[in-house]
């Protein structure tokens, strides 16, 4: 049995009735994504390091944790994709409308996200995680691919009136 994990889809898409199947991304945009998440990884902000000196190498409750990480048309801070959660840190001025927006998208598939400003992560890293570690422990459902029937020869001959 596989364990199903955060990831993008690149495969070609012929029906968005379920939200993850708009996250299509390749060629320039898929490349143009893995650059920007290299950069940020290679230069994170101050509360970025702090937290991620806590999640690094499975520190945190034993969950293994991925930092500048794709998911979709996005870059998160961190992910922990065996429990889909998503751990964003923001600035105080950041655009709430977006942040929404962004918020919403992972949640249509199934991605949980905690949010927190540089602030709250430089003075006190401790309650962070322990909210962290809180929202891992918490079951959850993510939720399922619709089904379609499986499409056979004879299914076909007989929709067709033959």
């Amino acid at each position: 049995m596989t364990k199903k994990t955060l990831s993008i889809s690149t495969g070609p898409k012929s029906d968005a009735t379920d939200p993850r199947d708009t996250w299509g991304v390749k060629g320039k945009r898929l490349d143009r994504l893995h650059d920007m998440a290299r950069d940020r990884r290679r230069n994170p902000t101050d509360a970025e390091k702090l937290l991620w000196t806590r999640l690094a190498n499975q520190k945190l409750g034993g969950f293994k944790f991925k930092k500048q990480f794709i998911v979709g048309t996005s870059i998160v801070d961190f992910a922990c994709p065996t429990v889909w959660l998503v751990v964003e840190i923001d600035d105080l001025d950041i655009d709430a409308e977006l942040q929404a927006m962004s918020d919403r998208k992972l949640a249509e598939v199934g991605v949980r996200v905690l949010r927190f400003t540089n602030e709250a992560v430089l003075e006190d890293v401790d309650a962070v995680c322990a909210e962290i570690l809180e929202m891992l422990k918490t079951p959850f459902e993510k939720p399922r691919r619709p089904r379609t029937p499986p499409v056979t020869p004879v299914a076909d001959a007989y929709n067709a009136g033959y």
